[in-house]
């Protein structure tokens, strides 16, 4: 059975005593594809790091995350492009709109967030979208940037059956990692209603861990407590649910 964890920020600081051991614990259980998106330029170096200590698994984006999107946004954004235009990519992530920390920036993370698409389309990438409290915002971008080119995740979802639908109008699949566990998370309601095929397995870790660790550091293992739950709502195994979210991972990556 292998597991994939579209979403997972492996460089993060929180695992700074023993990410190998993490990684290793996750490649333990079942998970052996790891997608890992950019925040920001701070962490570029230390992504390339971990690909190059784990080529078979671990498989790179890059992109100027909402929450970094400040005054320095543009240089910033040139370090994405000098960064695609070097190498090869999974995605271009993860990029969006996020209104939960900062309304203020909303006009420059509208820019950074249409550019960046205009980028996925030329490097024929797939896009991960951050969304916080910005839906109706992140559609009007997608509706300007629609096409059969336009195509990626949504990562972390967690919007109503409505928003899932439309979402999934502009070729994305819905990440599904640890709200999905929560009692309050309410994508539990209606995910039975969305074909599996819109579906692929995230973590978010080290945030969002699902219960039973819910409030604690999350890992990339901890993506098999995801599938758990899948296997619930659609009636199905965990092997058939780790079997097509993969393979709907595959679609959106090509890898």
């Amino acid at each position: 059975m292998i597991l994939t964890d579209t979403h997972t920020h492996l460089y993060s600081e929180e695992f700074a005593e023993d990410r190998t051991e993490m990684i290793n614990r996750a490649l333990n259980s079942g998970v052996k594809r790891f997608f890992v998106p950019s925040i920001d330029a701070s962490y570029t170096q230390k992504m390339y790091a971990l690909e190059q200590q784990f080529p078979d698994n671990i498989h790179l984006m890059m992109g100027l995350h909402p929450c970094y999107v400040k005054e320095n946004y543009e240089a910033e954004l040139a370090h994405v492009e000098a960064e695609l235009a070097k190498r090869k990519f999974a995605a271009i992530g993860e990029i969006g709109i996020d209104l939960y920390w900062d309304k203020t920036t909303l006009d420059i993370q509208k820019i950074a967030f249409q550019k960046q698409i205009q980028w996925a389309k030329k490097y024929q990438l797939p896009i991960n979208i951050h969304c916080r409290d910005a839906f109706d915002e992140i559609f009007e971008v997608l509706e300007l940037e629609k096409s059969e080119e336009l195509f990626g995740i949504f990562h972390c979802f967690s919007g109503t059956y409505e928003q899932a639908l439309q979402a999934i109008s502009y070729n994305m699949k819905l990440g599904i990692g640890g709200v999905v566990t929560f009692k309050n998370g309410k994508i539990d309601q209606f995910l039975h209603q969305i074909d599996l095929k819109h579906i692929v397995l995230e973590t978010d870790s080290p945030y969002l861990a699902p219960v039973p660790y819910r409030g604690k550091r999350n890992e990339s293992s901890y993506v098999a407590l995801v599938a758990e739950k899948l296997s619930e709502i659609y009636q199905l195994p965990v092997a058939e649910i780790a079997r097509i979210t993969t393979e709907n991972s595959k679609e959106v990556f090509g890898i």
